[in-house]
């Protein structure tokens, strides 16, 4: 069993398993329209697999395996599973002639097979991501945080109109986002590890979007890993909401302006990773052929799991488990799909 896996004493899912499934749906058909509106923002159709070496995968960590497998038609050519569409994303902006306040969004689904599974945790990722053209003069943290707001909106609109078909799920959502950095978090809280950090914030405020994530803290740490050649690290963040269920925040979305050329090549050094400057998407950054944008991935599993009030993500969508897992979740009333 996981060993960060949390137990709620005298849990009970407030919906039968078929009632999970029509609110599942439900809640996926209303937000990506409230989100599409919010936002400016065509649905478009994204990949499930890239070439390996193409560069457009997402690194994550820098550590990651990823899911590969040849390709018999291709000459045996290896093509990998996605871990996010990050990258892509980008690409299909300036592919598909996108302009400045236009964007797009999709159902990305990947497979992170080095995940440690938990609450909120599982291989199968399942989000969705956004991307959308902006101008030079709005690279600041001022529009970011307009962005962050008009999703905080879309989501406690959902969970309003969720609140009023399932009566019975009556948890408090704070529409009012706090922002927060990590060096602010780190001068509050030195003691705290960021993840306890992020913790008392979420309980603190309700909703918080904590910013600038990627680059060193002044203690030398960073707040957590991010890669350093799509989120420009000054200009990024994650949206958190406490989760009453599971006592704790719970991140719902990772965001931020993108890199341009300038932050591209001062992360990528800070990073040790200016070989990827061979590919065609960071030459493709570097001479300002891509367009400027701002983007992010929302968890649809996690968005179900906050809004009907569920223990563990896999009361909200089918994975694999550990059979352990399986059998703790069960005699805790926490029925996994």
């Amino acid at each position: 069993m996981s060993k960060s896996l949390y137990l709620p004493e005298g849990y009970s899912s407030a919906l039968t398993l078929r009632e999970t499934q029509h609110a599942i749906k439900y809640i996926k058909d209303l937000f990506q329209q409230t989100l599409s509106f919010a936002l400016t923002l065509d649905r478009v159709t994204a990949p499930l697999i890239v070439e390996q070496g193409s560069g457009i995968n997402d690194d994550l960590n820098g550590v990651e395996r990823k899911v590969d497998f040849t390709i018999k038609e291709i000459d045996n050519k290896k093509a990998e599973v996605v871990q996010s569409l990050a990258k892509w994303k980008r690409m299909a902006l300036y592919r598909y002639g996108y302009t400045a306040g236009e964007g797009i969004y999709t159902d990305m689904n990947a497979i992170r097979r080095d995940d440690d599974t938990d609450n909120l945790h599982s291989i199968f990722v399942d989000q969705w991501d956004w991307e959308k053209v902006i101008t030079r003069e709005q690279r600041n943290e001022e529009f970011l945080k307009e962005t962050v707001k008009s999703i905080v909106k879309a989501i406690v609109y959902t969970k309003r109109k969720v609140s009023l078909r399932y009566p019975v799920l009556a948890n408090p959502m704070n529409e009012n986002v706090t922002f927060v950095t990590t060096q602010e978090l780190e001068n509050r809280y030195p003691d705290k590890t960021p993840k306890e950090r992020e913790n008392l914030v979420a309980k603190e405020y309700g909703t918080v979007f904590i910013q600038q994530i990627g680059g060193k803290l002044a203690s030398g740490q960073r707040h957590d890993g991010r890669a350093p050649d799509y989120d420009d690290w000054a200009l990024n963040g994650d949206l958190f909401f406490w989760n009453e269920t599971l006592q704790r925040g719970i991140e719902i979305s990772s965001m931020g302006i993108r890199v341009d050329a300038d932050s591209l090549k001062k992360q990528l050094e800070e990073a040790n990773a200016t070989d990827r400057m061979q590919y065609q998407f960071h030459q493709m950054i570097a001479n300002d052929t891509l367009p400027l944008s701002i983007g992010g991935g929302i968890g649809q599993s996690r968005l179900c799991m906050l809004l009907l009030e569920k223990a563990h993500i896999g009361e909200v969508q089918a994975s694999i488990w550990s059979q352990e897992m399986i059998e703790q979740c069960k005699n805790a009333g926490i029925i996994l799909l």
